[in-house]
């Protein structure tokens, strides 16, 4: 398979449904670069570390790298999206059926913002092309349970790695400094938080990222009549491409929807926004190592969960649960179903 740049160009000006495939899922990635910004960010704009502009740049700049770099040292995420579902033989129709996932996406995405539904871009990806690929096989052969899994062990470890490492990182500073001088201690932590935030930024673009290229990647492979991407290297294009639109979705991301996030969500000093955006990082990171999709903004909720928690429970925002639990209760039938629809649709026109 030609996984060239050039060959790339020249797929879009043949074939109509790689290149609706590829602008949805460009347009995807630049929603969640948009959109996820304020969970990498929001406790350092909270804790008056960074400006609102200053911090949407270096976020924009850290998911850059996190894309580029993560998917040449292991790209096992991406691996993990592209194999999770097989799609049949015929190539065509499983090219149509994937862009019929991606635009159950954005249907999804919209329906559920309209009626006040909480919504994870990376389990739409995940949801939407399960249901196009259980549509294109008329049934449930076409899902790689060993692979789907791990996307079970992503929702407990966003939930353990990051509750878990919020509370411990934050309770060691805690003990630590417990004899230290508050106003002493601020500037390192104030440094300490812009460097845990662009260590969140960076695994945001890492796990997302990933996410994205894997879907991408499974397009091309589709429209050069490939049923899969099995040992085919990931080309450096592509994740220039994918971190490029990241980016440029964060560096426009809306100052307004930060602030609301930063200061509504978050109510923390400087040591504990260290400790939340440091154990998110973290939990990142070992889910990218093992290749598990996890969702990054419940990464990012649990671990300020777990931060609060060493004060008291009272601290924990109990409306950020009840979100989480109804983006899972919700995104993954929700999101299928329109996808399977869609998919029925999409082949059954073109």
């Amino acid at each position: 398979m030609d996984v060239s740049f050039s060959a790339f160009v020249r797929g879009m000006t043949e074939n109509p449904a790689l290149l609706i495939s590829v602008m949805l899922t460009l347009g995807v990635i630049f929603v969640n670069g948009w959109t996820d910004a304020p969970n990498a960010i929001a406790t350092c704009i909270t804790t008056r570390c960074m400006g609102v502009r200053s911090a949407i740049i270096m976020s924009a700049v850290f998911n850059f790298l996190g894309v580029l770099i993560m998917t040449k040292i292991n790209s096992s995420v991406a691996s993990t999206i592209s194999n999770m579902v097989d799609f049949g033989g015929d190539t065509h129709s499983a090219l149509i059926a994937l862009s019929a996932a991606l635009f159950s996406i954005v249907v999804y995405s919209v329906g559920a913002s309209w009626f006040g539904i909480p919504t994870s871009e990376s389990h739409s990806l995940i949801a939407g092309i399960t249901g196009a690929a259980v549509a294109i096989q008329d049934g449930f052969g076409g899902i790689n349970s060993a692979e789907w899994v791990k996307v079970l062990y992503g929702l407990a470890a966003s939930v353990i790695l990051g509750f878990g490492s919020g509370w411990l990182i934050c309770k060691l500073i805690t003990v630590l400094c417990a004899r230290m001088d508050r106003r002493k201690t601020n500037p390192f932590f104030r440094s300490a938080q812009i460097f845990g935030a662009a260590a969140m930024s960076f695994m945001h673009g890492a796990q997302d990222g990933q996410k994205f290229i894997g879907v991408l990647f499974l397009g091309v492979a589709f429209a050069h009549g490939q049923t899969s991407v099995q040992g085919v290297t990931i080309p450096v294009w592509l994740m220039l491409l994918c971190s490029v639109v990241m980016a440029l979705g964060t560096s426009v991301g809306g100052e307004k929807i930060i602030k609301s996030v930063g200061m509504d969500m978050v109510k923390l000093e400087k040591y504990q926004g260290f400790s939340a955006d440091l154990a998110a990082a973290f939990g990142l990171l070992i889910s990218s190592l093992f290749g598990v999709p996890v969702s990054t903004t419940h990464m990012k909720t649990t671990a300020i969960m777990g931060v609060g928690a060493v004060r008291r429970l009272s601290a924990i925002n109990f409306g950020v649960v009840k979100d989480m639990v109804l983006t899972w209760v919700f995104t993954f039938p929700g999101c299928g179903i329109i996808s399977y629809l869609m998919a029925k649709l999409f082949i059954a026109i073109f």
